[in-house]
C-alpha cells in the first residue's frame, strides 16, 4: 500500500500546522503556563532524546544486538533513576547561573573561554551524525510511503528523497527562528515537544499491538510462532556472546548526560528537587512503554516479509497490513521523533555557537540587542539546517540509522569526563579538559567520521607499523581508545599544569555551591535608576531598562529599591538574565564592566542574607545531619526573632543583617523594609542613635534620653562584638535596646513620693515650732485691744487676732496631713466669694516691692458658696500673687463670677506673659515652676488644685484666653449644691 504525494504533503502541512497552532495558543496564553509545568507535560517534553533512531533504528538495534539492544534502555533508565545524585547538582548548577548550553556549562566550571568555544565545535561536530540521521529518516519514511524515486520540479528532475530532507529542513528551519530564540517562548516549544512526543509514544505503542494481535493473533501464537522460528532466539542471544552489550550500555548511561534536554530541565520554573524527583520515576517509565513494542514489531516484520531493512519495520507493518489508519498514525510518530530531536539538537546548538563563536567576535549595537541576538541566532540556525543537510548528502544514504547513531552517542561521550568532573573532580583544570577533549575526539573522527565521509575503512601498515581498521564497524575498539586516552591526558595535563584562583574558585561552586563563599561584596550603584544608566552605556536607554525591569520582576523588587542586599540581587539576576541572551562570559564582561563588584574592607565579610536565601531554597531537600542542623538554625533565628527584647544585627559595613519582632513594635520599621539596608537610611533618630552606639567604646549605654512620635522615651544600649571563626577581628554587632520609659517614670513617682513625704515630716516640725510664737502673737493682740481705745489699734488688733486664727487652723492642717495624708475634716460654711476675694487683694496690696498691678474684683455679692473660707482666701492669694508675678507694671487682673447652673464659675484673668501650651498639663504638679530659681517653690497651683478637689470644684486654664493676644484665665467651677466632705 502507498499514498500519493498530495496525501503525504497535506499530512505534513496538517501536522506542522497543528505544532504551530499549539505554540501560537500557548505563546498568547491561551494555554495557561501551569500547563506547562504540570508532571505529565513535562516527562512528555523530555521525549525530545527520543530521536527518529530510537523511534526506527532501535529495532534494527534489536536486529543486530538482540537483548543488547536494550542497554539503550537500561542506560538511560539507570541514569535517570539516580537523578538526584546524578542529574541535581548539574540542574542546580545550570538554573542558578543560567548555563543554558553546555558550553556554557563549561566555561562556567573552568573559566575559559576557550574551554567553551572548544567544546561547541567538537559537539556541532559530533551532533552533524544524528542531524543526518533525523534528515535521512524522515527523506526514507516518505519515500517508503509514497514509492516515489523522483521529483519534477520548475522541469528539472531531482531525487525525490532530496527535496522532501530539504523541504523539512526549510520547515523546521522556519520554527526554530520563530520560538527557538526566545527564552520567553519556553512554554510554547514546551507543550510543542509534548505534544509530539505523545504522538510518538502512541504511534509506537499501536504499532506493537497491531503486530502482535494482528500479525500473530496473540501472545500466545507468539510464543508459538518464536518456538517456531529457533532463529529468532539466536538473534536475541548473539550479543551476550561478546562484550557489545556491555560497550552499549556504557555508551547509551553516559551519552544521555550531554543531551539538550538536561538545560531544557534547568530553564524551568520548577524547583531543581521536583524536576530531578520526576524525572526519576517519569522518563524511565516513558522508556519502558516504548521499550515494549520493539521486539515484536522486529519479529512481525519478519513473518510478513516487509521489503524493508530492519530499521524501517515500524513503518513496515502498517503497510504491509494495508492498514492506512496506523500507517499514517506510524508515518507521524516517525515524524515526531525525528521532528522534537532535531529541533532541540539544532536550538542547543545554535546557542552555543551564538554565544561562544558568533557574538565574541561582534560588537553589539548600541540600543539593538534583542533585534541582533535575535538576527544572530536565526542566521546561525538556519546555518546549522544547511549545515546537517549537506551531511546527510556527503553520507549519500551509506549507513543505517544504528551507525550514524553510534557515531553521534560515541562522539558525545568524550564530553563525559569534563562533565563528570564539574561536580564530582574540581582538581580538574581548563588544559586538562581540553586535552583530553582533543585527544578524544581526534581519535572519534579519524576512526569514525573521516571513514563515513572518504570511504576510508583502514590506516595502511606503513604509515603506523601495522595496519588499523577504521568505520562504525569497529566502534568498540575507538570508543575504548578514545574515552581512554581522553581520561589519561585529562589527569596527567591537570595534575602537571597550574589552576588559577579563578578557576579553583569555579570548581569550589560547582562542587560545594556558593555557600562555600558567601563574601558579602559591594556595589558603588544606590538605585535601580544607576543599574540602567550603567547599562544603557552598552545596550542602549530601551533594552537595559527592559533588562532590569525584567531582573526586578523576576525577583519580585520594587524599582525604587535601594537596599544594598536587593542591589545585589538584582545585578546577580541581571547576569543570570543576560547569560540567556548572549551566553556567560560575555554577559558577565559586561556586567563586570558596568556594575563591578568589590570587595569590602577587611576579611571575613560573609553574606548573612545570602545564607539565609539559600538554605530557605534547599531546606527541603536536606537530609539527615544537615537537616538536623538547619532545624537547630531556625530554633536559634526564631530565638532571636521572638525574643521580647528589640534586638538587631549590623555587619561590618552597618548593614542590617536581622531586625526581629520586637524592634518592628519598637521603632515602627518593618524587617522586610530595613534587612539589607544600610544603618544610615534608617529615619532619625535611630540613624543616629544606633550609629553612635555602634561606634561609642562602651558596650552599654543606660537610659539614653530620645524623643518618638513626639514623646519622651528612655533607652537602654548594649552591645555585643560576634567574632566568625574565618578570620581574626571582630566582623557583625549585635544591638540590644530595651526601653526602660515605664522603669524610668516609676522612679520618678517613687522620688516624688519620697519628696513628698519629706514635706509631710517637715511640715509637722514647722507647725510645731510656728505654733508657740503665733499663740504668743495672739495673745498680745488680745491684750492690746483691751489696753486701747483708739479705733485704729481696735482695727490692727483684730486683724492681727483674725490672722494668727487663720495661721493656727493652717498649722493644725499641716499636722494632720503630714499625720495622715490628708487635710483634717473642717466645718464648711456658707461663703461669700466676693469677700474672700477682697481680703485676699487687701493682703497682696501690702507687699509693696512686688509688681504694682490694678486688681478689678467683679465677683458678684450674691454669689456663694458652701465651703472653708480661710482656704478659699489661699486659693485667691496664690492664682492673684502668680497673676501680678506674670504682669507687667499697671496691668489689669480681673476677677469675676458667673452663675452657670450646676455651677457657679469663678474666672481669674491677667494680661501677663502667659503659660505655653507644653507647661499648661504640669502646673499642677507639685515643685514644678517656671520661674527664677529661689523665686517660686512650686506648691502654690498644687495647693490651688487640691483645695478646688476638696471643695468638688473644677479647674481650668486657657492661655491665652478667648479674646486676648496673651494673658491667662483660670476658670474655677463650684457646685451650687452643699458639698459635704469625709
Amino acid at each position: 500500500m502507498t499514498f500519493s504525494i498530495t496525501e503525504i504533503s497535506v499530512l505534513g502541512i496538517l501536522y506542522t500546522a497543528a505544532l504551530f497552532l499549539i505554540a501560537f495558543l500557548t505563546d498568547r496564553g491561551v494555554f495557561p503556563e501551569r500547563w506547562s509545568r504540570h508532571p505529565l507535560i513535562y516527562i512528555l517534553s523530555t521525549g525530545v532524546v527520543i530521536s527518529a533512531w530510537a523511534y526506527y533504528g532501535v529495532v534494527d538495534l534489536a536486529f543486530q544486538f538482540g537483548y543488547g539492544s536494550l542497554a539503550y534502555y537500561l542506560g538511560s533508565c539507570a541514569l535517570f533513576l539516580f537523578a538526584p545524585v546524578v542529574l541535581l547538582p548539574l540542574v542546580q548548577l545550570a538554573r542558578r547561573f543560567q548555563l543554558r548550553s553546555l558550553a556554557d556549562l563549561m566555561v562556567f566550571r573552568y573559566h575559559s573561554q576557550a574551554a567553551g568555544a572548544l567544546t561547541a565545535i567538537c559537539l556541532l561536530v559530533a551532533s552533524l551524525p544524528i542531524i543526518a540521521l533525523q534528515i535521512q529518516a524522515v527523506a526514507d519514511t516518505v519515500q517508503i510511503m509514497t514509492a516515489n524515486k523522483t521529483a519534477h520540479i520548475f522541469a528539472m528532475e531531482l531525487p525525490f528523497r532530496d527535496v522532501v530532507a530539504i523541504g523539512y529542513c526549510a520547515i523546521l528551519a522556519m520554527f526554530t527562528v520563530i520560538y527557538g530564540h526566545n527564552t520567553r517562548s519556553e512554554n510554547s516549544l514546551m507543550l510543542a515537544m509534548a505534544a509530539e512526543s505523545l504522538i510518538k509514544v502512541i504511534a509506537l505503542g499501536a504499532v506493537g499491538l497491531a503486530a502482535i494481535y494482528y500479525v500473530f493473533g496473540d501472545l500466545q501464537s507468539l510464543d508459538q510462532w518464536l518456538l517456531d522460528n529457533p532463529n529468532q532466539f539466536d538473534i536475541l542471544h548473539q550479543a551476550a556472546r561478546d562484550s557489545s552489550s556491555h560497550a552499549l550500555l556504557v555508551v547509551f548511561c553516559a551519552s544521555a548526560v550531554t543531551l539538550p534536554q538536561l538545560f531544557h530541565m534547568a530553564s524551568l520554573k520548577s524547583e531543581p528537587g521536583e524536576v530531578t524527583a520526576t524525572l526519576s520515576w517519569g522518563f524511565p517509565l516513558m522508556l519502558l512503554f516504548l521499550a515494549l513494542p520493539i521486539f515484536p514489531i522486529m519479529w512481525a516484520g519478519f513473518e510478513l516479509g516487509t521489503p524493508l531493512p530492519p530499521q524501517y519495520f515500524t513503518i513496515g507493518v502498517p503497510l504491509m497490513l494495508e492498514s492506512k489508519a496506523l500507517s499514517i498514525l506510524a508515518f507521524l510518530g516517525g515524524i515526531s521523533a525525528a521532528t522534537g530531536a532535531l529541533m532541540a539538537i539544532t536550538i542547543h546548538l545554535s546557542t552555543m555557537l551564538m554565544n561562544h563563536w558568533v557574538l565574541p567576535f561582534t560588537p553589539i549595537r548600541h540600543g539593538r540587542l534583542h533585534r541582533q541576538l535575535q538576527l544572530t541566532h536565526s542566521v546561525v540556525a538556519i546555518t546549522l539546517f544547511a549545515a546537517g543537510y549537506g551531511f546527510y548528502r556527503l553520507l549519500a544514504n551509506n549507513y543505517s540509522l544504528t551507525d550514524m547513531a553510534l557515531m553521534y552517542f560515541i562522539g558525545t561521550l568524550q564530553f563525559l569526563p569534563g562533565i563528570f568532573s564539574v561536580s564530582f573532580w574540581p582538581g580538574n583544570n581548563s588544559k586538562g579538559f581540553m586535552a583530553g577533549l582533543t585527544a578524544g575526539i581526534a581519535i572519534w573522527a579519524i576512526g569514525m567520521l573521516l571513514p563515513a565521509i572518504t570511504g576510508a575503512d583502514r590506516i595502511p601498515a606503513e604509515l603506523l607499523g601495522h595496519e588499523i581498521q577504521l568505520g562504525v564497524e569497529n566502534w568498540q575498539t575507538i570508543t575504548l581508545w578514545s574515552l581512554t586516552l581522553n581520561i589519561i591526558l585529562m589527569f596527567i595535563v591537570s595534575s602537571v599544569s597550574d589552576t588559577s584562583e579563578e578557576e579553583r574558585y569555579s570548581a569550589e561552586l560547582c562542587t560545594d555551591d556558593e555557600l562555600s563563599h558567601p563574601l558579602r561584596r559591594v556595589l558603588s550603584l544606590h538605585s535601580v535608576q544607576d543599574f540602567v544608566d550603567q547599562l544603557a552605556q552598552s545596550l542602549g536607554d530601551k533594552d537595559a531598562n527592559l533588562e532590569v525591569m525584567r531582573a526586578l520582576e523576576d525577583l519580585k523588587l520594587s524599582p525604587s529599591e535601594r537596599r544594598p542586599y536587593a542591589l545585589r540581587r538584582l545585578r546577580d539576576q541581571l547576569e543570570i538574565n543576560l547569560s540567556g541572551l548572549m551566553g556567560t562570559t560575555m554577559a558577565t564582561e559586561l556586567v563586570n564592566r558596568h556594575i563591578p563588584y568589590s570587595l569590602p574592607e577587611g576579611k571575613g565579610s560573609t553574606d548573612i542574607n545570602l545564607i539565609e536565601s539559600r538554605l530557605s531554597e534547599y531546606r527541603n531537600q536536606l537530609t539527615g545531619m544537615a537537616a538536623e542542623l538547619d532545624d537547630l538554625r531556625l530554633f536559634h533565628r526564631n530565638t532571636l526573632e521572638r525574643l521580647p527584647l528589640a534586638t538587631c544585627s549590623l555587619g561590618r559595613d552597618t548593614e542590617i543583617l536581622m531586625w526581629n519582632r520586637a524592634m518592628e513594635k519598637l521603632t515602627g520599621i518593618s524587617a522586610e523594609a530595613t534587612i539589607g539596608s544600610s544603618l544610615e537610611s534608617l529615619p532619625s533618630p535611630w540613624n543616629q542613635l544606633i550609629s553612635d552606639f555602634t561606634e561609642s567604646p562602651s558596650d552599654h549605654e543606660h537610659n539614653r534620653q530620645v524623643s518618638i512620635a513626639g514623646n519622651k522615651h528612655w533607652l537602654s544600649l548594649h552591645k555585643a562584638n560576634i567574632r566568625t571563626p574565618a578570620n581574626s577581628g571582630d566582623d557583625n554587632q549585635v544591638i540590644l535596646l530595651e526601653d526602660t520609659t515605664e522603669i524610668q517614670r516609676l522612679e520618678q513617682e517613687l522620688i516624688h513620693s519620697e519628696r513628698l513625704a519629706s514635706i509631710g515630716r517637715l511640715a509637722a516640725g514647722v507647725a510645731h515650732e510656728i505654733g508657740n510664737p503665733v499663740t504668743g502673737i495672739a495673745c498680745l493682740a488680745q491684750n492690746l485691744k483691751y489696753e486701747t481705745e483708739t479705733d485704729d489699734i481696735q482695727e490692727t488688733s483684730a486683724q492681727i487676732v483674725g490672722q494668727t486664727e487663720r495661721i493656727s487652723r493652717i498649722v493644725q492642717s499641716l499636722v494632720t496631713f503630714s499625720h495622715s495624708g490628708q487635710h483634717s475634716d473642717t466645718q464648711l460654711e456658707s461663703v461669700t466669694l466676693r469677700h474672700c476675694a477682697e481680703e485676699a487683694i487687701q493682703l497682696l496690696s501690702l507687699d509693696k516691692n512686688k509688681t504694682q498691678v490694678l486688681y478689678i474684683n467683679n465677683i458678684d455679692p450674691e454669689h456663694r458658696i458652701t465651703g472653708d473660707s480661710q482656704r478659699l482666701i489661699q486659693v485667691f492669694i496664690n492664682l492673684l500673687s502668680n497673676a501680678r508675678d506674670a504682669s507687667n507694671e499697671g496691668d489689669r487682673v480681673t476677677v469675676a463670677s458667673e452663675l452657670q447652673p450646676p455651677y457657679t464659675v469663678l474666672e481669674i484673668t491677667d494680661e501677663g506673659s502667659g503659660i505655653s501650651e507644653e507647661q499648661q498639663p504640669q502646673v499642677f504638679e507639685p515643685f514644678f515652676t517656671s520661674k527664677e530659681p529661689g523665686e517660686g517653690t512650686g506648691l502654690g497651683l498644687a495647693m490651688v488644685y487640691s483645695i478646688a478637689e476638696q471643695h468638688k470644684a473644677h479647674i481650668e486654664i486657657d492661655s491665652p484666653p478667648p479674646g486676648q493676644t496673651q494673658g491667662t484665665r483660670f476658670t474655677i467651677k463650684f457646685p451650687l449644691l452643699p458639698v459635704t466632705t469625709s
